[in-house]
């Protein structure tokens, strides 16, 4: 049975997952907070294999380098966001005290395509909106949905690059096909399921 652990991490409290079947783990959005990230996973007992990014804005990449380097493992983006971390002001990093300029990536995620780590399986969807390479992954009875679908919200769409159509249109095509008790695991908040933000979530309603 394929597990999901939330950490939120750093000052815009950005939730990581660490997902985990037997003792392989993936882990989602490494944001920040690092030793956090290592501890959970020291405990979990698990190895990781590979970093998904559902999008590379600098809430969900600034324990990236600390973390591939640590586990030895490859990161995996969405391709029309690749350069973005490199790029400060495309991640929007370019403010802070410390940018962010990470090492590409080594993988680019075809869309629409079933992946299997070691038999954590999961299918990539896109979810564009927030960012233009916002991506989500669909496990078996949970979807993480990173900065496009929340609890009664949706991501933002008044950043650089961002398309609020755009967001809509992936939601309601890609997220709201799902099952309706199937759990939603966002990039901020708490979790939610497919039913309640069909019902309940204003931008639908």
């Amino acid at each position: 049975m394929t597990e999901i652990k939330q950490l939120v991490t750093g000052t815009i409290e950005e939730n990581c997952y660490i997902i985990y079947q037997d003792k392989t783990a993936l882990i989602v959005d490494p944001g920040a907070d690092f030793p956090k990230i290592m501890q959970v996973i020291e405990v979990l007992q698990v190895v990781p294999v590979a970093i998904l990014l559902t999008h590379c804005h600098f809430d969900h990449i600034g324990a990236l380098e600390q973390t591939r380097s640590t586990y030895n493992i490859p990161v995996y983006v969405s391709s029309l966001e690749k350069n973005w971390l490199m790029n400060p002001a495309l991640n929007l990093s370019n403010s802070l005290l410390q940018p962010i300029i990470a090492q590409p990536a080594e993988f680019e995620f075809d869309m629409i395509k079933e992946y299997t780590f070691d038999g954590l399986a999961f299918r990539v969807v896109p979810t564009p909106g927030h960012s233009p390479g916002g991506v989500s992954f669909i496990f078996s009875d949970f979807v993480v949905t990173g900065d496009a679908l929340f609890k009664n919200s949706i991501g933002r769409s008044d950043l650089p690059f961002s398309h609020s159509e755009d967001l809509i249109t992936g939601i309601k095509e890609q997220l709201f096909v799902l099952a309706n008790d199937m759990r939603v695991y966002p990039g901020h908040g708490p979790h939610t399921t497919i039913g309640q933000e069909k019902q309940f979530n204003p931008f639908f309603n």
